[in-house]
């Protein structure tokens, strides 16, 4: 407890959060009577700072954006660690600058050179910048794992091959059923998932910043031919039924080079050719102020790419930007090249800068065409045509995101037959030219039907013949009775289980409400008990993590021998109430001493915004009130939890109704909803159509996977407001990110 005291004291002083969004003021923000003064540790009010008053590219950047802009070496050699809290530091202009969450996650994907340290291999260097990342992760807990489980897939038995090509974290059932057969006389397998579809199946992340797990399987099995495949193992590797030959060459310039050659011989599911053309138009429209008006946001599909930038900006009109992107080139009817910019090299899975997927063109670029002249790649001028402000292909787009019928063929193993958005199913058929995948395996399992289900009566619909895959089941009560229902059916059904690659969470929107500080996130943690929470909820079957990362992960174990501390948070309401206190939590309504009841935090009237004005319950009871030119606001958090779902119903005890949150001065209150509703309150805006425009929730539950070989979070804990709404993954800014420029 001692040592984490530092570890607070340390993220107090570097660490405020900008709350974003504007809205009106609300009418309970009115002012109270001068309060009596209360003793406040000068280090709170003096860090409390809004970013959203300053400019970025002015008065700050990210300290690692300007030690890349000032050509500065970022290396691992050169950085310390504080042996008490397990925070970096590294020495700039000749200042010592503490690292925060953004500069972690970026430098140990792209500066892992072994220059100058004790490391042998770049493998070393990425786990022991992830060490500190996860170290620093975990001071600040912009989200709180609550259990990682063993997941259980149960199975119909007339569905072979489980045995001998099992799921696993990184393969489930959507990617290993194309080793599987059916006996059913049909030749079909129906999947289940409690995650719903939304028919977002050509591109899943279409105006959001993650896809729908549903909505990913469909277009998993449905996109496909690509360049570098992932394997069953959550590694990646050049597909050799796709891609006839490749070339890599690193340029002087630092760039790097991939060319690629593909077969002449793959088709779409209505049997036209694909060709390089089919590869480029989802990068290249993903890149262009199009795409960003269709989506409500910039993708930045080719980011990585050389002449993004400029791409980007080109508008259909000269001096906007450059029409050709130049990293991309388009050689013949089946060769293009893609040259990545230097400044994201070296990269630590740089083999992924060569994956692209084959999408029929039209699906993304309408009638328009790629041309290349020598110079890039370009789009002929019809892309840009614009009615009015808009773009005409910008709806194009949209539409096509929403396809879930055959107007545009399909890449991948199967075909989406049929869609029905009443009760969220879909079906789909072979698609009879797929060549097959990085293993020349084409599937046999003529249709698959993927369906919304409810975990409480799952197991109902696996025995009524509705379901012959019931996968990821977990919790106590599920897993015993599926378990009793695999032994005790006499073959007819089978179970396979693995360690779960993720957690179980409570994670925030951690720029807004209480949940924006540090303190008030480590105080939920110390009063939840999270090792018995685990236990009850996986009924034995799994335990609870400290921070983002899968203990069977290679860099897990790595980062361990090298000597990874984590804070477990053990259940104390005391400690609790100890960082609260010295995060400033020592107030009632009106500024004057905290006694009992809900407490409050003063802001100062230049940290505060609107949506910290306007901050309240959900009920209305507890506001954010005005005493003086200070304002207070309560520790009230605004629960949101899915429906149908065994992890809700145990948080309302564990967390809402947990007599240690209201000892400590919480009040929890909140909404049972549906999943595309509870995305739309994280995100704050209507992604899918459900937000009202007004904040109001800033914790939620739901779940994080780590199902890739690819463990990147650069751009995800960006301070940059340019990239911050479209890409931050906590919705968190460390304020040990920002370098003053002034």
């Amino acid at each position: 407890m001692k040592k984490f005291l530092a570890m607070l004291l340390a993220v107090a002083m570097v660490f405020a959060l900008c709350a974003c969004g504007n809205s009106a003021p609300a009418e309970s923000a009115a002012p109270a009577e001068s309060a009596a003064p209360v003793e406040e540790s000068p280090a709170v009010e003096e860090t409390l700072i809004n970013l959203a008053k300053y400019e970025y590219g002015t008065d700050y950047v990210s300290l690692y954006q300007y030690m890349k802009d000032n050509d500065l070496e970022i290396r691992i050699a050169d950085v310390t660690e504080d042996p008490e809290t397990g925070f970096a530091y590294i020495e700039v202009n000749g200042e010592q600058h503490e690292l925060g969450l953004d500069f972690l996650s970026r430098a140990m994907v792209y500066d892992i050179t072994t220059e100058g340290s004790n490391f042998a291999t770049e493998d070393d260097v990425y786990a022991a910048w992830w060490k500190l990342y996860i170290q620093r992760w975990n001071a600040l807990l912009p989200e709180i794992p609550l259990y990682s489980n063993e997941y259980y897939d149960l199975y119909n038995a007339q569905i072979k091959g489980v045995d001998e090509f099992p799921t696993n974290p990184y393969w489930s059932p959507a990617s290993a059923l194309i080793d599987w057969t059916s006996e059913k006389a049909d030749n079909s397998i129906i999947i289940g998932n409690s995650t719903e579809l939304s028919g977002k199946f050509r591109y899943a992340a279409f105006g959001g910043t993650n896809p729908g797990a549903s909505d990913l399987d469909v277009q998993n099995m449905t996109v496909g031919l690509e360049t570098v495949s992932v394997t069953k193992e959550g590694g990646y590797q050049w597909n050799d039924t796709v891609v006839k030959e490749h070339d890599i060459t690193e340029n002087d310039d630092g760039t790097k080079t991939y060319t690629v050659t593909i077969y002449d011989d793959l088709k779409f599911s209505d049997g036209s050719a694909v060709t390089a053309k089919d590869y480029l138009a989802f990068t290249m429209a993903f890149s262009s102020p199009v795409a960003v008006q269709a989506a409500g946001k910039d993708h930045q599909s080719g980011r990585s790419i050389a002449g993004f930038a400029e791409f980007n900006t080109y508008d259909g009109t000269e001096g906007s930007g450059s029409k050709e992107f130049a990293g991309l080139h388009l050689i013949d009817d089946y060769t293009f090249s893609v040259t990545i910019s230097a400044d994201y090299l070296p990269y630590f899975y740089d083999v992924t800068y060569a994956s692209f997927s084959a999408m029929a063109r039209q699906m993304w670029i309408g009638d328009a065409d790629i041309v290349d002249d020598g110079n890039g790649c370009y789009f002929t001028d019809d892309f840009y045509a614009k009615e009015g402000d808009s773009y005409v292909l910008a709806q194009h787009i949209v539409d096509t995101s929403l396809n879930t019928d055959d107007t545009y063929p399909y890449s991948g193993p199967y075909c989406v037959a049929s869609y029905d958005d009443t009760d969220k199913s879909a079906v789909l058929t072979l698609n009879p030219y797929f060549k097959g995948n990085y293993e020349g395996t084409t599937p046999s399992i003529e249709k698959v039907v993927y369906k919304k289900i409810i975990s409480k009566t799952q197991l109902e619909d696996l025995k009524s013949g509705n379901l012959d895959c019931v996968a990821g089941i977990t919790g106590g009560d599920e897993t015993n009775e599926a378990i009793a229902l695999a032994d005790g059916s006499n073959g007819a059904y089978v179970y396979t289980h693995y360690s779960r690659a993720g957690y179980g969470k409570l994670g925030f929107r951690a720029d807004y409400g209480p949940a924006q500080f540090t303190e008030v996130r480590q105080a939920i943690a110390y009063c939840m008990d999270r090792a018995t929470f685990a236990k009850d909820f996986t009924g034995g079957y799994g335990g609870v993590t400290d921070g983002p990362y899968y203990t069977g992960s290679w860099m897990y174990k790595a980062a361990v021998e090298q000597g990874m501390t984590l804070e477990a948070y053990a259940t104390s309401v005391d400690s609790a109430i100890a960082v609260l206190e010295e995060g400033g939590w020592i107030y009632d309504k009106d500024g004057n001493e905290y006694t009992e009841g809900v407490r409050y935090k003063k802001l100062p009237a230049d940290f505060v915004t609107e949506n910290d004005i306007n901050y309240k319950s959900k009920d209305g009871a507890y506001v954010t009130t005005k005493v003086g030119d200070d304002y207070y606001m309560p520790l009230v958090l605004n629960w949101y939890g899915t429906s149908d779902n065994p992890f809700t119903d145990q948080l309302v005890t564990g967390f809402m109704n947990n007599d240690n949150m209201t000892a400590a001065g919480f009040v929890v209150q909140n909404n049972i909803g549906d999943f595309s509703p509870m995305l739309d309150e994280l995100y704050q805006a209507a992604v899918y159509g459900y937000y009202s425009g007004t904040p109001m929730y800033s914790v939620f539950n739901f779940a994080t996977g780590f199902t890739s070989a690819v463990y990147d979070y650069s751009y995800n804990l960006t301070i940059d407001p340019a990239e911050y709404d479209d890409y931050s993954a906590y919705y968190i800014k460390d304020m040990a990110d920002v370098f003053w420029l002034a």
